[in-house]
């Protein structure tokens, strides 16, 4: 099956987010099927297919014409890997050569803006080898992406205690004064986990800004440490993937969960595999967490890095399996893709209803269910317009046992 990536439709050349856009009969989750207004980068108004045509200032809108397709709040990828992204293929070690990255990254994003993730948190490894430079290349790539996507990115550091922990706490500080938004690194791999947390948390205080960690939240004990650190600190803390916490005997497990909602700290599970800091070994175990109370989304992690050279960065992908491995109901594994995922960034909530943003996920398809199945054609929309548009069609050759069936196509004529 084909799957050919297009440029935006017509409707959205030149538009800005203030510009009005309409998009026409689509369907909702509920069944209703509705056109959806479109201005100032929020949704205007939502009425029934056919109802709504000017914008609230009288002129016409611009169409897109959503017959046939599911309309849904836009995606977030809320654990994405921008400065290691496709980069499995290359030879030798990883090279941290900014021109290299920024290929890398800007490519890996669009791939994922395509997927239909407006917003991207991206971990960037700071110090060591590659010092403040790989951040330095996916902020450029941050601006390049303005109006497109909202790109945010998570600080690193290797080690933050002892002598060798020196220079990556000045590192740190660095980062956050470069245009790091999130303070973010793995204690599991410092010789003093505890330590290294505690550093996060106070430079973190100190300068307002959330956090996010990897752990594979195998030992009870120093999971528990963390959280009761972690509880109670404004913008919020974020975990992942944790999929220790899956190994662990439920009783265990159970009550860290309980441990984490009473925290506040959001847990961001990463299905499609993990990533180069975190164990690969299995997945969080998202149903006790959500029956806790915990705050449960869902990354990407590795795209086609060393750690996953198969990774798709496919936020739909993610929801697909937790649907289908992990029992989640349809509606509860997009929402860890979506709700959960914006929440986990500090994004306003989106709904397909007037006053909120206008970032909105187009799929082919009528059910949810169908879309997680089959999700080829997708049309995303960021900030009230069109920015990335894939289209896919099937197309067979008749039928030699019965040429009087009538199957169904999608195809028109015969194929090449």
């Amino acid at each position: 099956m084909p799957d050919s990536q297009q440029q935006p439709p017509h409707s959205s050349a030149g538009q800005t987010d203030t510009a009005a856009l309409l998009l026409c009969g689509a369907r909702l989750t509920d069944g209703r099927a509705v056109d959806v207004r479109l201005g100032g980068g929020r949704i205007e108004a939502v009425g029934t297919a056919g109802s709504l045509a000017a914008g609230a200032s009288g002129a016409l809108a611009a169409k897109v014409d959503l017959d046939g397709y599911l309309l849904l709040p836009a995606p977030a990828e809320a654990h994405a890997h921008s400065d290691t992204a496709l980069a499995a293929d290359g030879d030798g070690p990883l090279a941290y050569d900014d021109q290299e990255i920024q290929r890398r990254a800007t490519e890996a994003a669009l791939l994922q803006l395509g997927h239909g993730a407006t917003a991207l948190r991206s971990h960037v490894r700071v110090g060591d080898v590659q010092g403040l430079d790989a951040l330095a290349a996916v902020l450029q790539v941050r601006r390049s992406l303005r109006g497109l996507a909202e790109l945010t990115t998570v600080a690193m550091p290797r080690l933050l205690t002892g002598a060798a922990g020196a220079d990556g706490l000045a590192m740190l500080r660095d980062a956050l004064k470069m245009g790091a938004s999130v303070v973010g690194g793995c204690p599991d791999a410092d010789p003093d986990p505890t330590g290294y947390v505690e550093a996060v948390l106070e430079l973190a205080s100190e300068h307002g800004c959330p956090v996010d960690l990897h752990t594979d939240a195998a030992d009870p004990a120093r999971l528990a440490r963390l959280v009761a650190m972690a509880g109670g600190l404004r913008p919020g803390v974020t975990l992942g993937p944790c999929g220790g916490l899956g190994r662990l005997p439920v009783e265990v497990a159970s009550r860290a969960a309980d441990q984490m909602a009473a925290a506040g700290v959001t847990v961001v599970c990463l299905p499609q595999g993990g990533c180069g800091s975190a164990d690969r070994r299995g997945n969080a175990p998202v149903r006790l967490l959500r029956a806790a109370g915990v705050r449960v989304a869902a990354g990407s992690g590795a795209l086609r890095d060393l750690s996953n050279p198969v990774g798709r960065g496919d936020p739909l992908e993610a929801a697909y399996l937790l649907a289908s491995r992990y029992g989640l109901r349809p509606e509860d594994a997009y929402d860890t893709v979506s709700c959960a995922a914006r929440a986990a960034l500090g994004l306003p909530e989106v709904r397909v209803e007037a006053g909120f943003p206008a970032e909105l996920l187009a799929v082919r398809g009528d059910r949810l269910s169908g879309v997680l199945s089959l999700a080829y054609s997708r049309i995303v929309v960021h900030r009230g317009r069109v920015v990335a548009r894939t289209s896919a069609v099937r197309e067979y050759c008749n039928s030699a046992a019965d040429p009087g069936m009538e199957l169904p196509r999608q195809g028109r004529g015969e194929p090449s």
